[in-house]
């Protein structure tokens, strides 16, 4: 029956009708009113003053004013406007009963109102002269009157629903506003899964080949050492069985997370040539320029210098202006690796990249490299900028310690 509403709101809707009711009573009779006039006066104000906390009291009082009013004969008085103020919120902030109710009495309290005014005008003009005869002349009052009166309630009514009705909209806007937020932040948090579990393939093949090695230099080395034989073959063996162990347990762990992804070989720094050679055969003009030495990289860092390049000309040849090309610039120093892939934006119309899947992997790679990715736009062109350590914190081994020969002896 009450609406929950602030005490404030309460106090301002109480003082405001308040002042109107007294402001009214001045004006409409010059300070002076009988008990019956002060009766609608204060009955039409308290309707006003509760007309949002109970839109249905309101409008309850103020058909009991109204009524009280006819029944004392009393005639129109300025209070009166305020049942508009009632008839708007009944649409506005009441149930869908009140709703109607407020409809019925728009309607009702018009022809009410106009027949109030109009029977006791054609009783007159019966026993008066009149030019077109008292029904003709007494017909045009209650038309006039019905039309005033109806104005008065049924437009605040009508106002009250489209304020209803654009309140509902703005309540659904946002309500598809945090859905789509809360879409956009699971399809965000599948791709970062996605991209883990992607990184945890790689790191599988990576773990696996280094193992594999080095259980194979342990065998090696203790057949190779004659200094000290039984002392080395005990070492040495604790080491060959520790990493076949270890071996094993990193592939049955990895192995939950690889969800049947394939056995597909590791890429690495110098499949970058195949990978710009692919790109330039289905149309990407593609300037790739090194400095420095990428020989002593670990396999993770070269690794991750290969899926930031290959998105970054992806996301070129998907979203880049065509026939334009794109500078790919890869920086080795002994301490940190700088990637910079530079593509002029397309103004047709297409989305630049800025939101897929493709950036959220590159950053997630970043990260989990120690580095750092900035992606934007650059004037106009759209630049990708990575830095990351040359070595990570996990210490891998570099390539190249070990030969060709033995890798490919010992490769699971």
């Amino acid at each position: 029956m009450f609406r929950p509403m602030l005490r404030s709101q309460i106090v301002t809707d109480v003082v405001v009708a308040a002042a109107l009711g007294v402001l009214v009573g001045l004006v409409g009779a010059a300070g002076l009113l009988t008990s019956d006039q002060a009766f609608i006066v204060v009955g039409m104000t308290a309707a006003l003053a509760i007309r949002r906390l109970s839109p249905g009291l309101a409008l309850s009082l103020a058909w009991v004013t109204a009524i009280y009013q006819m029944v004392t004969g009393q005639q129109p008085d300025p209070s009166n406007i305020f049942i508009a103020g009632v008839m708007y919120t009944t649409s506005a902030y009441g149930s869908s009963r009140v709703r109607v109710a407020g409809l019925v009495s728009a309607i009702v309290g018009s022809v009410t109102a106009a027949l109030y005014v109009g029977i006791p005008d054609f009783i007159t003009r019966l026993h008066e002269p009149t030019q077109d005869g008292p029904v003709i002349e007494s017909g045009r009052v209650i038309g006039v009157v019905l039309i005033v009166v109806l104005a008065l309630l049924l437009l605040p009514w009508l106002g009250g629903v489209v304020a209803r009705t654009r309140q509902t909209a703005r309540m659904s806007r946002e309500a598809q506003l945090l859905a789509e937020r809360d879409a956009a932040r699971a399809d965000r948090a599948v791709a970062v899964e996605q991209e883990r579990v992607s990184i945890a393939r790689d790191m599988h093949d990576i773990v696996a080949h280094s193992l594999a090695v080095v259980i194979a230099q342990a065998d090696g080395a203790r057949y190779a050492l004659k200094a000290d034989p039984a002392v080395a073959d005990q070492a040495l063996g604790t080491i060959s069985s520790t990493a076949r162990r270890a071996l094993g347990d990193v592939r049955e762990l990895l192995g939950a997370l690889r969800h049947e992804q394939g056995t597909t070989p590791t890429p690495d720094i110098d499949d970058i040539e195949r990978l710009v050679g692919e790109m330039r055969e289905v149309g990407l003009e593609v300037d790739v320029e090194r400095n420095g030495d990428p020989s002593s990289l670990p396999t993770s860092t070269q690794l991750a210098v290969y899926r930031i390049v290959q998105e970054s000309l992806t996301n070129a040849y998907k979203h880049g202006e065509r026939g334009t090309p794109v500078h790919a610039s890869l920086t080795y120093r002994p301490d940190t690796v700088e990637i910079d892939v530079v593509n002029r934006r397309s103004d047709d119309g297409r989305a630049g990249p800025g939101t897929g899947h493709g950036l959220v992997g590159m950053r997630e790679r970043a990260t989990l490299s120690g580095g750092t990715m900035t992606a934007g736009p650059r004037g106009q062109d759209f630049a990708v900028a990575v830095r990351m350590p040359a070595h990570p914190a996990t210490g891998q081994m570099p390539r190249g310690l070990f030969t060709s020969t033995d890798q490919e002896r010992t490769a699971p």
